[in-house]
């Protein structure tokens, strides 16, 4: 990669490399383990200019989202904060008509539907825009662009609210998503994003959310300049727990934007002062992750030399980029779980761990279970709750190496 995908820049700056890691989430089936896989370099650049985070885009969403193996709706504490959304949502804007972009299994918009408001899901993935039509979501499978955006306004009409809960940060072409984006709106409505905030990610150490699938990653001050560049201007933004610290930011076409709330001056204010808007708070990212990844192998390397035994919870993309940057392969991670059916007798891809259903862990009663949607910890402890019952322990690897 030699120039910025929102500026044009050449001036890029490295700030992490994880080295090179196939996509994380191409899981392995049986027979594909004799094959070879292709990795693609993993490294973490910053614009200089308009200080956009981003990584190369080696590999098209073509080929991830065509067929995609996450499903929203497995998650309880995401459905549930889906469903908070569209009530507050709904109760403030009044919206006759919705759109959600990767709408995913429909896990935001059935809410929508239960209120009897006209929606539409735009969801590249057709297997999982498949469950959403299945669950009575009316979904288009499609990637969002002007000419997707205007055919949509075209046949649909202008929408009062546009949804995209993480996606801003898939789409190697972010100006023409957020054209899109502006395409699908009202010249009087609301575009409300969510998305990883690039504060807490760098202050927390929560470097295994950079993956191929993850083309940039956001501050407020660099959300603002992208949307712009489709005709939109923020207005608000909220700080949310979800994915370990994300933002909601609210925009709006504008000619109705008005001034930016209160509070978009003081996370830009907090930005400065992390030095996010300059490099000086990228400094000692690179050392802590180094930290970080030692950490946890030598917990791994100690636990197997005393005979202990360690398994997974959860086969998350970002638990991908975890495992291949450490090189934890099955002799020192036996196995992982997931509540997902399509992983079920599938590997993760590069370290190769077998993926099994829960049921598993309580048939062999490991001694440690290492968490690595370790964001969901709050849902996560309390569907392992029954691990105490033998002695079993919990270990989360983010922000810091933690056993409880």
């Amino acid at each position: 990669m030699t120039t910025c995908r929102l500026c044009g820049s050449s001036n890029l700056a490295g700030v992490l490399d994880l080295g090179a890691t196939p996509p994380c989430e191409r899981f392995l089936t049986e027979e594909m383990l004799g094959e070879p896989e292709i990795t693609y370099p993993l490294h973490l650049r910053i614009c200089a200019d308009c200080r956009l985070a981003q990584i190369p885009p080696l590999i098209t969403p073509e080929e991830t989202f065509t067929e995609y193996a996450y499903f929203s709706s497995y998650s309880t504490s995401w459905v549930r904060h889906a469903r908070a959304y569209v009530d507050d949502a709904v109760e403030r804007l009044r919206p006759s008509f919705v759109v959600e972009v990767a709408s995913n299994d429909g896990y935001l918009l059935r809410h929508v539907v239960e209120r009897g408001i006209r929606c539409l899901g735009i969801e590249p993935s057709a297997n999982v825009g498949r469950a959403a039509k299945e669950a009575g979501v009316p979904t288009r499978t499609a990637f969002l662009g002007p000419e997707t955006g205007a055919a949509v306004r075209a046949e649909h009409g202008p929408a009062d609210l546009v949804v995209a809960n993480n996606v801003y940060a898939h789409v190697p072409d972010v100006v023409g998503f957020t054209e899109g984006l502006r395409a699908l709106v009202a010249d009087d409505g609301w575009v409300s994003i969510e998305v990883q905030h690039l504060l807490t990610l760098v202050e927390l150490n929560q470097y295994d959310t950079i993956y191929h699938e993850h083309f940039q990653y956001y501050t407020v001050a660099s959300a603002r300049r992208a949307l712009a560049t489709g005709g939109l201007a923020l207005v608000d933004v909220e700080l949310l727990p979800t994915h370990g610290g994300s933002i909601r930011l609210w925009a709006r076409p504008e000619d109705a934007a008005g001034e930016p709330s209160d509070r978009v001056v003081e996370v830009l204010d907090r930005e400065k002062a992390a030095g996010l808007h300059d490099m000086s708070g990228y400094v000692e990212f690179a050392d802590r992750v180094a930290t970080l990844r030692r950490d946890l192998l030598r917990f791994l390397v100690d636990a197997a030399a005393k005979g202990r035994t360690v398994v997974g919870y959860g086969a998350p993309g970002k638990g991908n980029t975890l495992l291949n940057h450490c090189g934890i392969r099955p002799d020192l991670l036996r196995y992982t779980v997931d509540r997902n059916p399509y992983k079920h007798g599938r590997y993760t891809p590069g370290v190769r761990i077998p993926i099994l259903p829960p049921e598993r862990i309580a048939l062999d009663r490991p001694d440690y279970v290492l968490v690595l949607p370790w964001n969901l910890r709050e849902e996560i402890t309390g569907q392992l709750a029954y691990v105490r019952e033998w002695g079993g322990r919990l270990v989360f690897p983010i922000p810091a190496l933690e056993v409880v």
